[in-house]
This record gives structure tokens, C-alpha cells and sequence, in this order.
């Protein structure tokens, strides 16, 4: 395949202003990083005296040490609900890692901030985790201690929390096995995922499963009881039998977890090809590709040149439609193919990445958008070219393709340009965010104007004179308002991506994304109807 040249001179002022502002983004999101890890520290002394892991030293010891982990949603919920200083991270540690040398989802509650409780957005993170397990077939490992549903938010997660109860039966029947240790308390609906679970380990004097707590018991029919009683490990170990082992501790009850797993035929990842070339161009410099000033148009493929083997790079009809990208390269020895923006996707464009799409869902091959797009092309001319029917097909042909769809928002994704190339609402396989990315109906410039003139036109026509002054307000406050609501941080606190990731990370997180999807779509089950339920 024809290598792709590089026109970016990595030595010059520009270069240097574009890395700066990124490195900035990406230095705000290590603060909040910062926040959370001393939120935790702040539980040690309480957690030392039980005799307990934190969060993340229960993570540690179950993940095999030097194997990668890939956290998702790292900032879920940020500043959301009762995460004031933005430390709550949706109640949970999560993402895919190596348990005895097999890869799987790995969701540990963040007990030592705010007692692990969970947020509508805390739900919602954990909703899409169970949907990742069970598209890549990954088992899943859960360290679970917490206060279960935030009360004050109960009433914005009662009816949705029966998905988690309903994705945990499907895991089960489709053959995709759940393992969960209980640290602490697991109470009302949270005494359900255990209940759910494949395979259940208890904490001897530490774990606490019940419907009603004995608050709760007291107040609905007077009865009078205490916690191991109710539902202490012994119990479920011995009379219950919720619980399959018993441990000693943390750390034992998380070498049953690697124990259960190794001894399940869940075969370990196959083997991928390690002699492919590196990119011509180094991934480091994906940190001053991007302009700094969004407005400012570059060639979508300076970032394909730095994520792709050999910089080798096949353009699909270039000559037909130069804004929207496509073409296929390999990506650590794996062919896929690549749907970039150079600009609006125009209606020849939209049927130009159509074709493209089916031509990869026909043969196998994985996409991988890259966004940076203002959306669909309007005017007059498009409207005329059929913007609105080939944009469709696009639309059609990307929410049904079968093969793996990966996105990775590396500068603007607004309007319908975010459903064309795949994100959140398509459902791609994954979705990560570079830090300077915005995702939106439209720009806050253009949200303001639009209201402005729909404001001037409404006083025409009441034979009034438009208030110039009142105007002029509000259309500024509809753009800072519009634009607060686009950014990369507001967007992976709602979920709307699976994670924001340093640029320069970005080939490396694609080849393991792709091992997932690999693997995942060569993997067998054994599916059965109703999932394993204890008798």
C-alpha cells in the first residue's frame, strides 16, 4: 500500500502551541485523577483498622502483574448528582485487564468514597460495562462492597436499575461467566448481583447480604435482628448457600476469584502477529498534530500516519469526495478500515463512506472513525444532492454493519455527523475521546445565532423592534452555554464515550481494542436459556 507523507514540521512554533494546549486538557484531567486517588487515601486509616484492601489495592492483587489494564469510564458521573469535588468516579474502578491469564471485565466499588454508593450515573457506567462484556464475551470478575442506590437519587434509577439484574441473567444464559467476591455490605438490590452471579466468595465477618438490613426489618415488621444473623458469610456459606466459598479475608477472597478463573476453560487470547511495522511516523507526536484552535482545517490522515503499520494507508475514491476519508490499513499486523473527516460530509461523501462501510461489513474487516466533523453539509446544493436520503444510507449503513465499529472523537463530532460516524447512540464497539473533543447538536456560535435571528424574525412579525441589546444577551449566553455543554470532560461524565485518552496513547489502545474484538468474535459459547440459577 502507498506510505503516507507527513507535511507537519514537529520542530516549529505551531507544532509546539497545538502540543501545548493539549498537554494542558490532558493535565486538567490529571488533577482529577489526582483527586480521586487522594479521596481514597483519605479511607486508609478506617480501612486499615477492619482489616481491609482499598479499592485499588483489591485491584492490583486481582490483575496479573505487568498485563495491561484498559480502565473505562474512568470519570463517569463527574460532578454529577452528589459528586461535588468529582471524586466519585460512578462508585466503581472499572475495566478489562488479566485474571490467570484470561481477559476480562474487572469491576471493583469504590467503597472508600462515599461508601460505594451509586449515582443515575453510577448505573448508567455500569450498564454499559455489562453491554462490553457481553458484545467481546468477556467474564466478569466483581470486588463488590457498598451502600447500594443513592437514596437521595433513588427515584431516576428504581425502574432502569432492573437492567443491571436483567444483563446479569442474560451474561449467565449466554455463557459468559460472572464471578463475585462481597467485601462489606451488599444489601437490597445490591444483594441481587451476588444472587445473580455464577460463581459467589464471601468474607468471613465482613460480608453482609440481605434484603432489608435490620433498620429496614425493624421498621417493616418489628422483628429484631443484627447483621450476621441476617446474612453474614457463615450464613450464606453454610444454610443459604448464596455463597460458593468462604474466605479468610480480602486478599483470600480474591485468590478464590483467580483461582475460579483459572480453573475455567475460558481460553486465554490467541495469539497476534508480532512482526509488523511500527508507524514511519511516532504516536508521540499525536500530541501537536491536532491545531489548537479548532477552526484551523488539517489532513485527517497526519493522525492515521501515526496510528497505522508502515504509515501505509489505502484511500478509497479520493478523487470522488476528498472531506470524508476512507481507506484501509493495518493496525498491528490487522487489517481494518478507516472513516476520517477532512471537513461537513457532503452527499457524494455520505455514499461514498456507505459503500465503504458494507464493502468492510461484506469482507470482515473492523472500522475505525476518527471524528472531526461539523456534521452534514446544508445549503441549498446539498439539499438539492440529496444530503438528506445518502446521509441516511450512511446512517443505515453504519448502525447495522456487523463487524467491530470503534470510535475515537479527536476533534469535533457535531449533529448528525456524530450518528454517521458512529457514536455513542450507534453503539460502536467502543468509543474514547481525545481531550479537545466536542460533541454537540451544533457550535455555540452557530446555537446562539440561530436563536438570535429567530428572535429578531418573531418581533418583525408582532410589528415590534427587536431589542438589540436583549438579543445580543442572549445569544451569548446560548453559545457559552452550548459550548460548557460540548466538551470532552462533560461528555465522558455522561457517558457518552468509554474514556478520555492521551493522543499518544491512542495506537496502542487500538491494538488492544482490537485483540478484544478478535477474540470476542472467534470465541464459542456455551449458551443455555435461563442462565445458572443455585437450587
Amino acid at each position: 500500500m502507498p506510505e503516507l507523507d507527513s507535511q507537519i514540521d514537529t520542530s516549529s512554533d505551531t507544532f509546539k502551541a497545538n502540543a501545548a494546549s493539549m498537554q494542558a486538557a490532558l493535565d486538567e484531567i490529571a488533577a482529577i485523577e489526582d483527586l480521586k486517588a487522594q479521596a481514597q487515601e483519605k479511607a486508609r486509616a478506617l480501612f486499615d483498622k477492619r482489616g481491609k484492601l482499598l479499592p485499588k489495592e483489591r485491584l492490583a492483587l486481582l490483575l496479573d502483574p505487568g498485563t495491561p489494564f484498559l480502565e473505562l469510564s474512568a470519570l463517569a458521573g463527574y460532578k454529577m448528582y452528589d459528586d461535588r469535588d468529582g471524586s466519585g468516579a460512578g462508585g466503581s474502578i472499572a475495566g478489562i485487564g488479566y485474571v490467570s491469564g484470561k481477559r476480562c471485565m474487572v469491576i471493583v466499588s469504590n467503597s472508600a468514597v462515599k461508601g460505594g454508593t451509586v449515582s443515575p450515573a453510577g448505573l448508567n457506567k455500569g450498564l454499559r460495562l455489562q453491554n462490553i462484556a457481553m458484545e467481546n464475551k468477556l467474564p466478569i470478575v466483581g470486588l463488590m462492597e457498598g451502600g447500594g442506590a443513592n437514596l437521595q437519587h433513588v427515584s431516576d434509577m428504581f425502574v432502569e436499575g432492573a437492567r443491571s439484574f436483567a444483563n446479569q441473567a442474560r451474561l449467565s444464559a449466554a455463557g459468559i461467566p460472572q464471578i463475585t467476591v462481597v467485601h462489606g455490605s451488599s444489601t437490597a438490590g445490591g444483594a441481587y448481583q451476588p444472587g445473580l452471579s455464577d460463581y459467589v466468595v464471601m468474607v468471613r465477618g465482613r460480608s453482609k447480604v440481605f434484603l432489608a438490613g435490620p433498620p429496614l426489618l425493624k421498621a417493616a415488621t418489628g422483628e429484631i435482628a443484627v447483621d450476621e444473623e441476617l446474612g453474614g458469610a457463615e450464613l450464606h456459606a453454610e444454610v443459604t448457600g448464596t455463597a460458593e466459598y468462604l474466605a479468610e479475608d480480602d486478599a483470600d477472597g480474591i485468590r478464590y476469584a483467580c483461582e475460579i478463573m483459572k480453573r475455567l476453560p475460558w481460553k486465554a487470547p490467541g495469539t497476534k502477529q508480532d512482526d509488523y511495522p511500527a508507524p514511519l511516523f511516532s504516536p508521540n507526536e499525536l500530541i501537536g498534530v491536532v491545531p489548537a484552535d479548532a477552526k484551523t482545517p488539517y489532513d485527517v490522515r497526519e493522525v492515521i500516519a501515526r496510528l497505522v503499520d508502515g504509515s501505509d494507508f489505502l484511500d478509497f475514491k479520493n478523487d470522488y469526495d476528498s472531506q470524508t476519508v476512507c481507506g484501509h490499513a493495518s493496525v498491528a499486523g490487522q487489517t481494518v478500515g478507516i472513516i476520517g473527516n477532512n471537513g461537513p460530509i457532503t452527499p457524494i461523501g455520505a455514499t461514498k463512506a456507505a459503500q465503504f462501510v458494507q464493502l468492510c461489513d461484506q469482507s470482515g474487516v473492523p472500522i475505525l472513525f476518527l471524528h472531526n466533523t461539523t456534521g452534514f453539509m446544508v445549503g441549498k446544493d446539498a439539499e438539492a444532492g440529496g444530503v438528506v436520503k445518502h446521509g441516511s444510507k450512511l446512517i443505515q449503513a453504519v448502525t447495522n454493519a456487523r463487524v467491530p465499529r470503534i470510535s475515537i472523537h479527536i476533534g469535533g463530532s457535531y449533529g448528525a455527523g456524530n450518528y454517521a460516524m458512529c457514536g455513542r447512540g450507534v453503539d460502536p464497539r467502543f468509543v474514547f475521546s481525545w481531550p479537545n473533543a466536542r460533541t454537540a447538536v451544533m457550535g455555540g456560535a452557530q446555537a446562539g445565532m440561530v436563536l438570535r435571528i429567530v428572535g429578531t424574525e418573531k418581533a418583525k412579525r408582532m410589528g415590534e423592534t427587536p431589542d438589540e441589546d436583549m438579543l445580543a444577551a442572549m445569544e451569548k449566553a446560548t453559545a457559552d452555554q452550548m459550548d460548557a455543554c460540548s466538551t470532552a470532560l462533560y461528555g465522558t461524565a455522561r457517558l457518552w464515550d468509554d474514556g478520555i485518552i492521551d493522543p499518544r496513547d491512542t495506537r496502542n489502545l487500538l491494538i488492544y481494542l482490537l485483540d478484544i474484538c478478535r477474540d470476542a468474535d472467534s470465541r464459542e459459547t456455551r449458551p443455555n436459556t435461563f442462565g445458572v440459577a443455585r437450587f
